[in-house]
């Protein structure tokens, strides 16, 4: 049943709690924390604007990091104060604290159109375990829930699902906001009568990490393409040899199975027909996470399907670049989810951007409607500026992967069903 959007509600004079996902990159600069992607920001000020024309009083809350309950001055969202009071062209007002005293007289103060953002909500650890009391605490300033986070919605926390629940429970009404409610609309509406050729581009490292993506995709596409490092367990499942490439050994009859599945459904399933491999070294280098840095030496074009012993696979090659292009290039629907590659690296780039460009013309050109599922696949768009030249960007990694699985997720079950109820029962 489709979800009441903040189209259909009138806020005016009341204390709207709006959950945000502003998880945005900060790096240090000459000790101030600078935000260096604010694209979730601007995602959501479609939302805000309409709310503060209806003339609500915007309670945003949000987490930023891992700071495990724990205040950390380099995840405060403090920074993002200024960088959306600059682009709401309107003061914000931040609260250092998002519970308890801080927060309700700073609210007591607001006047309807006025945005206040308050601190990290993860600082309390109750937040990610939906403690009741916790979200009780969250809830006191809040008359009406929007919840514009999807990247957030497959978590059942206090801040995505608990004050949903209070508010409900209290005859308040919660809404999707118009990110969430375009979220909703690709991944689900679209997809669930997808006009066809429907095509599948699969990336990413892990095998284990799609199959329930991929089964419930057997029952839709006309067309699977897979790439990545993932290719290479299906490589390993068909009794080829994977040289160093990364590959699950545990995924084998996951792969298997999945093969078998496209044969009887008669889907058209693709595998790489060729890569680009490289020789791993490891160096004395460390990154940011303290793992050695592997510097890949002898990139080249591999035609044979087994890899050779030295080398892992890194990329697709160029007969599957064409290949796969041919296949997008006719397709009405496109779903892409996970890189064909490790395109990080400028060595193995080409393939992921090759198809990146593939999206593009075809829905550009052809009319195809393009949705990526969230993730890397969005970096790679707006690595190659192509990502406005898609139909559609999910903000949500793992929230996409576990909606197109046909999961249930918390955060959108919490929100109230259009001319119905909050979904309490």
């Amino acid at each position: 049943m489709a979800k009441l959007t903040v189209r259909d509600l009138d806020v005016r004079g009341k204390r709207v709690f709006v959950r945000v996902d502003y998880n945005v990159p900060l790096e240090e600069k000459d000790g101030q924390m600078v935000i260096t992607d604010a694209t979730r920001i601007v995602e959501t000020l479609p939302t805000l604007r309409l709310l503060i024309e209806k003339g609500g009083k915007l309670i945003l809350t949000a987490h930023l990091g891992r700071p495990k309950g724990k205040r950390d001055a380099t995840m405060s969202l403090k920074p993002v104060t200024a960088k959306l009071s600059e682009l709401l062209g309107k003061p914000v007002v931040f609260v250092d604290d998002c519970i308890g005293e801080k927060v309700e007289k700073a609210v007591a103060g607001m006047k309807n159109g006025d945005v206040v953002l308050l601190e990290n909500v993860r600082y309390y650890n109750e937040e990610e375990k939906n403690d009741p009391a916790f979200a009780e605490k969250l809830a006191k300033v809040a008359d009406v829930y929007v919840n514009d986070a999807f990247g957030s919605a497959h978590r059942a926390h206090a801040s995505t699902e608990g004050v949903a629940r209070i508010v409900a429970k209290r005859g308040g009404k919660c809404a999707a906001g118009l990110l969430m409610e375009r979220e909703l609309k690709f991944l689900g509406d679209e997809l669930e009568k997808p006009a066809r050729p429907f095509v599948v581009i699969l990336g990413g490292a892990k095998v284990s990490d799609k199959i329930k993506v991929i089964d419930w995709l057997l029952e839709k596409a006309d067309t699977i393409l897979i790439g990545g490092a993932m290719a290479y367990t299906f490589r390993l499942a068909q009794g080829y040899k994977t040289g160093k490439s990364l590959v699950e050994p545990g995924a084998i009859n996951i792969a298997k199975s999945a093969l078998e599945k496209a044969k009887a459904r008669k889907v058209q399933f693709l595998l790489p027909v060729d890569d680009v491999v490289g020789v791993p070294v490891k160096t004395d280098k460390l990154d940011k996470k303290g793992k050695p840095i592997i510097e890949w030496q002898n990139p080249r074009t591999s035609s044979d399907m087994n890899c050779p012993d030295d080398a892992a696979g890194l990329d697709i090659g160029p007969a599957t670049v064409k290949a796969y292009s041919d296949v997008v290039a006719k397709a009405k629907t496109i779903l892409w989810n996970g890189p064909m590659g490790l395109f990080e690296n400028k060595q193995f780039a080409a393939g992921t951007n090759a198809i990146a460009q593939a999206v593009a013309d075809a829905t550009q050109k052809n009319g195809a409607k393009s949705i990526i599922g969230g993730g890397d696949s969005v970096k790679a768009l707006n690595k190659a500026k192509l990502g406005d030249k898609v139909t559609f960007m999910s903000t949500g990694g793992g929230a996409s992967l576990e909606f197109l699985e046909g999961a249930v997720l918390p955060g959108v079950a919490a929100l109230s069903d259009q001319g119905g109820c909050c979904c309490s029962h």
